[in-house]
């Protein structure tokens, strides 16, 4: 009895460990972008960077993420998913630091390198949640998602502080790669907790390719990343020209963020009471669309009422777009090649959006001219959203 009592102990303890580890990965997940937005206007103000290569700064790591993301399966069958997060993470850091050595080709080598390290990342911790915690795969997908929005508030909030009190640009850039080191070093008794390679070995990507369902969940995922990316990418910019101070924006876009801790958490469990999927996903694009018009349209003055709006449509949709790879599958080997199709493409077409942005703005020379792409993207994901929340499975 005593010894079964300790093995539970154990076994408890492990399985906190294991979250904590999980959560302090998905926190080091988005800094690497996040932190880039507030100080947009001082970087290319340093390096002499248009707008249309500082839409391309935004959307290299976004397009690293989907371009890379098909790499992931071949990790995990060669390595096994667990070994692989410690040279990842320490390739994130790297990455990350690179960019303290201030010129534009380190800045924009630095950041494509950290893109592709996140990418591989997000592909391989969705494997591990759905095998280590079967009963709660959407819950743990919860946690996880809320790691990512705290990691990119944190990053958006102190990127203006950590300039100020450094006056240097490349150190507020290069300073995240410490956490990231801390992620590698809670993560390293878990370097051989598993292997998932029995789950993706034999998958059959091309089989997916053709089914209309997978296509809807990569639209979805890929449609309600790009209005993330616009806003990660561009954000603090539109708030800047708009007569907000650099610091100002830096709190709206983290007080946007901090929300979205709230209802990446709270929408998947709300959703799991309900039939289906369909409406909970298209009222998370709603909700991220009056953001985003109040953001550039409305008076500034009302400004916290569109952050809070667009902070909770945007942690529950980015929720719903993960919950949506596990929810659509029935087993492991499915939500692996699900996983890795929706976050390949679906970031790959994410990317477009902050690239389109920076054009337009510059062909326009305003923020305003932008609205009707923003609409577009979110009538598309609207509709996929919809396809992509009926209760259903792939294959089938």
């Amino acid at each position: 009895m005593t010894q079964a009592r300790s093995a539970s102990a154990n076994s408890q303890t492990q399985t906190i460990l294991l979250v904590i580890a999980i959560i302090l990965i998905g926190i080091n997940l988005r800094p690497a972008f996040s932190s880039v937005s507030p100080l947009l206007a001082e970087i290319r103000s340093s390096l002499g960077l248009s707008a249309a290569a500082a839409g391309m700064l935004t959307t290299l790591p976004v397009a690293c993420l989907g371009l890379f993301a098909p790499f992931a399966p071949w990790l995990a069958r060669h390595y096994g998913a667990e070994r692989s997060i410690i040279p990842l993470l320490l390739l994130l850091a790297a990455g990350i630091a690179l960019r303290g050595i201030w010129s534009t080709t380190d800045l924009f080598i630095g950041t494509g390198i950290a893109g592709i390290c996140i990418g591989l990342l997000g592909i391989l911790l969705p494997g591990i949640i759905k095998r280590e915690f079967p009963k709660h795969p959407d819950l743990m997908t919860g946690v996880y998602t809320m790691a990512l929005c705290l990691g990119t508030a944190l990053a958006a909030g102190l990127a203006v502080p950590l300039f100020e009190i450094s006056q240097s640009l490349p150190l507020a850039l290069a300073a995240w790669a410490l956490p990231v080191l801390l992620a590698a070093l809670f993560w390293w008794p878990f370097r051989k907790l598993g292997d998932i390679s029995a789950i993706t070995h034999g998958a059959n990507s091309l089989q997916l390719l053709r089914d209309s369902l997978a296509w809807q969940v990569t639209l979805f995922m890929g449609l309600q990343s790009a209005l993330a990316y616009c806003v990660f990418g561009w954000l603090p910019s539109i708030l800047q020209d708009r007569g907000i101070t650099a610091v100002q924006s830096g709190i709206f876009l983290s007080g946007s963020i901090m929300v979205q801790v709230v209802s990446a958490l709270l929408i998947p469990w709300l959703s799991s009471f309900m039939r289906d999927q369909k409406l909970i996903n298209g009222l998370m694009l709603v909700l991220i669309y009056i953001g985003l018009m109040g953001a550039i349209y409305a008076s500034p003055d009302q400004m916290w009422i569109w952050m809070m709006v667009l902070g909770f449509g945007q942690g529950g949709g980015f929720a719903m777009a993960l919950a949506m790879i596990v929810l659509r599958t029935r087993n492991p080997l499915q939500a692996a090649q699900l996983s890795a199709m929706s976050q390949g493409l679906g970031y790959t077409l994410a990317s477009l959006g902050p690239f389109l942005m920076g054009v337009i703005h510059e062909a326009s020379g305003d923020w305003q001219s932008i609205g009707w792409l923003l609409t577009a993207i979110t009538v598309a994901g609207i509709y996929h959203g919809s396809k992509a929340g009926a209760k259903r499975y792939v294959l089938e």
